[in-house]
């Protein structure tokens, strides 16, 4: 993990298209501004954590669904959206 000190008003750039500027520091806390790409997600933490959380959930009942609708194979190959690529191996 790079630590750095910034004072307010100070950016950090990540690459050439993120940019982290301290917006205000009250006591123990602090602000920020990220500018990124609309195409790059941005998330606090609990956030980011309750997504995958959810996504985790999604993937499995599909998988689940898949599975039922094709038990007789002994693999089935499902793409999910977002094009995440699972191989189901049945036994």
């Amino acid at each position: 993990m790079l630590v750095l000190s910034r004072y307010k008003d100070q950016s950090i750039y990540i690459g050439d298209d993120i940019v982290v500027t301290i917006v205000d520091v009250r006591g123990d806390r602090i602000r920020l501004g990220i500018e990124a790409p609309p195409d790059v997600p941005v998330h606090r933490q609990e956030i980011y954590e309750a997504i995958k959380r959810e996504n985790a959930g999604d993937r499995s009942s599909r998988r689940m669904a898949h599975v039922g609708a094709g038990a007789d194979a002994e693999s089935d190959r499902v793409v999910m959206a977002g094009g995440a690529d699972y191989e189901l191996k049945l036994r």
